[in-house]
């Protein structure tokens, strides 16, 4: 059975690669509302990012329900 961070971790994995592929797709549309779209998943990617910056293994419980907001809101 997964802990409650190892199942958080799967579901942050499963939306990051989620939000490259939109990024990966939105590349390819030269149009400027794709380009204004791929500037928020990017961004959205970078919040993820700081979130996490001290590793899984320091998760603390704010950063978790950040985390878990983080989710909710993408």
């Amino acid at each position: 059975m997964l802990s409650n961070t190892e199942q958080l971790k799967d579901r942050i994995n499963a939306k990051k690669h989620e939000l490259l592929a939109k990024i990966d797709e939105l590349k390819a549309d030269t149009r400027q509302d794709a380009a204004s779209a791929r500037d928020k998943v990017q961004a959205k990617l970078k919040d993820l990012e700081e979130t996490l910056r001290d590793g899984w293994d320091n998760l603390t419980d704010a950063v978790s329900a950040k985390l878990n907001k983080w989710l909710d809101n993408n």
